[in-house]
């Protein structure tokens, strides 16, 4: 069974983490779910991504579910098991009010 690494997670948000993996794979979707309506147009790539130890962006599809509330974050390419990543979520997602985040996310994690 194929286990994610959580290496680092701001405090305020670890009971909130959770990970269901059941494929022997290195590829994986990180489903981040917001409790209020979110302006589609800032939800991409810039606002919402995945780096390297080297801070590289990698390639990822991106994919916000409206009714669920829910946004999906699937790397175009397999993590390598020997590489620590960082899942960025910042400030600029904004809700359809405008609202922003009050501090960015950001999530450290390996295979």
């Amino acid at each position: 069974m194929a286990h994610l690494e959580i290496s680092d997670i701001p405090a305020n948000l670890s009971h909130k983490v959770k990970q269901n993996l059941r494929f022997k794979t290195g590829n994986f979707v990180w489903r981040v779910k917001f409790n209020i309506p979110l302006d589609p147009k800032t939800v991409n790539n810039d606002t919402m991504f995945v780096t390297n130890s080297q801070n590289q962006k990698l390639r990822s599809y991106i994919k916000y579910n409206m009714e669920q509330g829910q946004i999906e974050i699937e790397g175009i390419e397999a993590y390598a098991t020997s590489e620590q990543y960082t899942l960025h979520i910042t400030t600029q997602v904004r809700s359809k009010g405008g609202q922003s985040l009050k501090e960015p996310v950001q999530i450290k994690f390996k295979l």
